[in-house]
């Protein structure tokens, strides 16, 4: 049982990144560090990006968070989130509204963290070979949707509770319509984006 289990291919696959810019020993840390100050800058630069939609405008999040999280694998792209969360816990103003620790704690706390958790997610599936192609790189990115849209509920709710003085029940409703329902089509749509964006970069890596 021992031998042929030893023999047993690991299912873990080279990530995008991993198969674009090769390193090894000091020089991964090096390429990772770059990696990491980059992702957090492009999740920055995607808090502040408005585009027109109905019933609310889109930011880019959800498709940067998708995108690292595919192109980095799963150790990466959450040290990437860390990293991005924590400039934001500093006062630098990466999120869409600004920065600091009492903007985390508000109505959008729940998002972050679940851009963290859906980074985590959604690069693991990567390393098995879910970004190669559209269906099921479209059904990682769905999962990594649904669990930002879920941790963002979960927080919304008790806060809507407690502000209205209402019970938890009554409140989920309530954060529902209010922190979900608008952004249902905005996320399908980074969603479909991202698995358009992450097959075709893999056959552009594979004519390099």
């Amino acid at each position: 049982m021992s031998n042929s289990m030893a023999t047993m291919p690991n299912p873990r696959m080279p990530t995008l990144a991993n198969t674009l810019w090769r390193a090894e020993g000091q020089s991964r840390w090096v390429r990772n560090a770059i990696l990491v100050v980059a992702g957090s800058a492009l999740m920055a630069i995607a808090a502040k990006i408005n585009v027109p939609m109905v019933p609310v405008p889109m930011t880019m999040q959800t498709f940067a968070v998708l995108v690292i999280a595919m192109a980095y694998g799963w150790r990466l792209a959450g040290a990437t989130l860390l990293a991005y969360l924590a400039e934001g816990a500093a006062g630098l103003p990466v999120f869409a509204g600004g920065g600091g620790v009492a903007y985390m704690m508000g109505p959008t706390g729940g998002y972050l963290v679940g851009f963290f958790v859906a980074a985590v997610l959604v690069g693991f599936l990567a390393e098995r070979g879910w970004d190669r192609g559209p269906i099921r790189t479209f059904a990682a990115n769905a999962m990594g949707t649904v669990t930002i849209f879920g941790f963002g509920l979960l927080w919304l709710t008790p806060l809507i509770a407690g502000s209205k003085g209402i019970s938890l029940s009554d409140a989920l409703p309530v954060a529902y319509a209010a922190g979900v329902a608008p952004f249902i089509v905005g996320g399908l749509v980074k969603t479909a984006l991202a698995a358009v964006v992450l097959p075709t970069a893999w056959k552009l890596a594979a004519k390099r």
